[in-house]
């Protein structure tokens, strides 16, 4: 939902899209099935990802009168799962960030595991009594394949951030909500852990929400990390090492190990063995997803990570073909596409710094946001995440010099956690007390105290 935007209206439209959608498929209404696939993908009153997403409910052989979800863990087993989740080391970082506000605000969060099973469900427990009536409860089995298309469900299917009006969902019950969620990954290995879920009214789907989302996900994965090293984990063999302000491998100085440079506002650029090329932002986007899905991407998943609303599949192979004719016709690999050959970005050599506990030579590294114009789903979330590490570390490390120097970032520049550190950091009367509690009392004044929890994550 965009500012302005008639939600009654939307929710009309998108109700008898839905209804098309179901009746040509079950043949009932005189409805026609052989022509429902060219009708629904012209069907303009839906975007692309749901619409996909109700072709993959429909496959599944998801009821859309489904009066909800079924229990797949209760009572003791639900605790004991629960207990042993590595989920279950984030919770105060989400109870922090989300669950404290929603308590007083109509809204629900919920984290569920990658089989979306929801594990938690907190918040206003008004909502909490009206959401039990689809089963929307802890233990329930809210997977796409299960339930339909909704948010926590259908972003562990895609891997990628969803935001869904209510009409947008494909079970019925379902359609009274609104919810916005994203998958968590493991810091170490990339896997799925799970989502975390915010649901409640029309307002859940104010593009704000999502933004809040995804921001709490990666300071949730920063917390995770931090566990996984507290604990003792050892760095992996292979980890990068800092050189020149790019990542370095084993075997990075071959003549085809290509360094890719997207921090900060200046052009991105591609550095290889025959010079230096500077990217489009397209194509800089797609490279950077590239490197951050090894394994490879497939071109519905590369369309919704690159924009989740207008962009197809046949559209992203012909960026990809213009994209090979700038590299060359041999860096990128299909089915699924897949950089060749190692690809070293100095976003890879700001997360190994991190890795060693190096927080001043991450913040050396460090030159601005990943692609800061870009408006890309998936690069935002590489973006958000990197920020959340670095402030995250800036603020636990406890020395008030770094913490100076993140507030001079962009990423720092508003953040009224990170200005309240300095201001508790520098002996009153001095100086750099005066200028921090000068711009502490700025950005009070221009958000509100309580920007400090919404806006980004706390220390």
């Amino acid at each position: 939902m965009r500012p302005g935007e008639d939600a009654a209206a939307v929710a009309r439209r998108l109700g008898e899209a839905h209804e098309r959608f179901v009746t040509r498929r079950t043949g009932v209404a005189g409805g026609d099935a052989a022509d429902a696939d060219g009708d629904a993908q012209s069907d303009g009153d839906v975007r692309a990802v749901v619409l996909e997403s109700w072709e993959r409910s429909r496959r599944s052989g998801v009821d859309p009168e489904a009066t909800g979800a079924s229990l797949a863990l209760t009572g003791a087993d639900l605790r004991e799962y629960r207990s042993a989740h590595p989920l279950s080391t984030m919770l105060p970082v989400v109870r922090r960030l989300l669950v404290e506000d929603a308590v007083d605000s109509g809204l629900l969060v919920a984290i569920s595991d990658s089989l979306g099973r929801l594990l938690w469900v907190e918040g206003d427990a008004s909502m909490r009594d009206r959401a039990a009536d689809m089963a929307f409860a802890e233990g329930a089995d809210w997977s796409e394949a299960t339930i339909g298309t909704n948010a926590p469900g259908t972003s562990l299917a895609l891997d990628h951030c969803v935001q869904l009006f209510g009409a947008e969902h494909f079970a019925r019950p379902a359609r009274r909500w609104s919810c916005a969620a994203a998958p968590v990954h493991d810091p170490a290995t990339g896997a799925i852990l799970g989502s975390i879920d915010i649901t409640g009214g029309m307002r859940v789907a104010a593009p704000e929400v999502l933004t809040l989302v995804r921001a709490t996900v990666a300071a949730a994965e920063a917390e995770l990390r931090l566990h996984a090293v507290a604990g003792g984990g050892a760095e992996q063999p292979g980890a990068p090492s800092v050189d020149g302000g790019l990542a370095t491998f084993p075997g990075a100085d071959a003549p085809a190990a290509r360094r890719l440079r997207v921090l900060g506002r200046d052009r991105p650029t591609l550095r290889h063995a025959g010079g230096e090329l500077r990217l489009s932002p397209r194509h800089a986007e797609i490279l950077v997803l590239l490197t951050e899905y090894p394994d490879g991407m497939g071109a519905e998943q590369l369309a919704v990570q690159l924009d989740e609303r207008s962009l197809d599949s046949v559209t992203v192979r012909a960026e990809m073909s213009r994209l090979r004719r700038v590299l060359g016709v041999d860096t990128v690999a299909s089915r699924p596409y897949r950089l060749t050959g190692e690809v070293l970005t100095d976003v890879m050599a700001v997360r190994g710094a991190l890795g060693r506990g190096d927080v001043a030579g991450a913040l050396r590294l460090y030159r601005g946001p990943v692609l800061p114009d870009s408006l890309a789903p998936g690069v935002s979330d590489v973006r958000d995440s990197v920020d959340a590490r670095m402030r995250e570390a800036v603020l636990r490390s406890g020395d008030p010099s770094l913490v100076q120097r993140w507030a001079t970032t962009s990423s720092g520049r508003d953040d009224q956690a990170v200005w309240q550190s300095l201001v508790a950091a520098f002996p009153v009367g001095s100086p750099a007390f005066v200028q921090a509690k000068a711009h502490a009392d700025l950005l009070e004044r221009r958000f509100g105290r309580a920007a400090t929890r919404l806006q980004r994550p706390r220390a």
